[in-house]
């Protein structure tokens, strides 16, 4: 049974807060089945991660980078289209000095 998406992201800011991390809800989407993108701002290097949630043939919920760049404006773009085509997305961003995404299921490359 999968959780709602308001009290999965109210999850993962508490997960990164109580690791010395920043998280906050830039965008609320639908509060039940909302689709949540990620997005990871290391202020120490200058780089920025995305991620969006994705399910594989097998029916495992995983992470992955859905753009390949580093540099928040471009990350900040692929949202902008994303919203355009999702209205409920959720947009959650969290700082943290060491780039932690504290996700729980896997994560994959691109």
């Amino acid at each position: 049974m999968l959780l709602s998406t308001d009290i999965w992201v109210g999850a993962l800011i508490r997960r990164a807060e109580l690791a010395g991390a920043f998280g906050v809800v830039v965008r609320k989407g639908d509060p039940r089945a909302g689709a949540v993108l990620v997005k990871v701002l290391n202020r120490t290097d200058g780089t920025a991660r995305l991620y969006s949630e994705a399910t594989r043939m097998d029916g495992e919920r995983v992470w992955m980078q859905p753009a390949p760049s580093d540099q928040e404006p471009d990350l900040d773009r692929y949202i902008e289209r994303a919203l355009r085509i999702d209205p409920d997305l959720w947009i959650v961003e969290i700082e943290d000095r060491q780039g932690r995404h504290f996700l729980t299921e896997p994560v994959e490359r691109g």
